[in-house]
């Protein structure tokens, strides 16, 4: 249809996406891994049984952009600048906001939580090139 980027989200689009993002589940699994096609590969799966058209690129990208954009509302309103805002910080908020001291706290190399497979896909990314 358009260039790689594909067509805007809608309101609607963006709200779905943020819904399956919300899923527990989704969180964990995109927190501890940087390839993560398959887990957007599962979050596409997902918005087709909402009638929305999007592959796994156009959701990893979505996602990116709205965690950039929430990062960066919400450093500004930390350091007490209240003109920068976005239309789901709420939403993202409640997803992201807790993350953001746990992250802090805790040690990189704290690998006791984490389910074996973030393990091995922390490795597998270190050793590449």
């Amino acid at each position: 249809v358009a260039n790689e980027g594909g067509k805007h989200w809608t309101v609607n689009e963006v709200r779905a996406l943020i819904r399956i993002w919300s899923d527990k589940n989704i969180q964990q699994q995109l927190e501890g891994t940087v390839r993560n096609k398959r887990i957007f590969e599962q979050v596409a799966a997902r918005l087709q049984k909402f009638g929305i058209d999007r592959d796994w690129k156009q959701c990893r990208t979505k996602y990116k952009n709205l965690k950039h954009e929430y990062k960066s509302v919400k450093s500004a309103q930390d350091s007490g600048s209240t003109s920068k805002s976005m239309k789901f910080f709420n939403e993202l908020d409640a997803i992201l906001g807790h993350f953001t001291m746990e992250q802090a706290s805790k040690s990189d190399n704290d690998e006791s939580e984490k389910p074996p497979e973030w393990t091995e896909a922390k490795s597998e990314k270190d050793s590449v090139g």
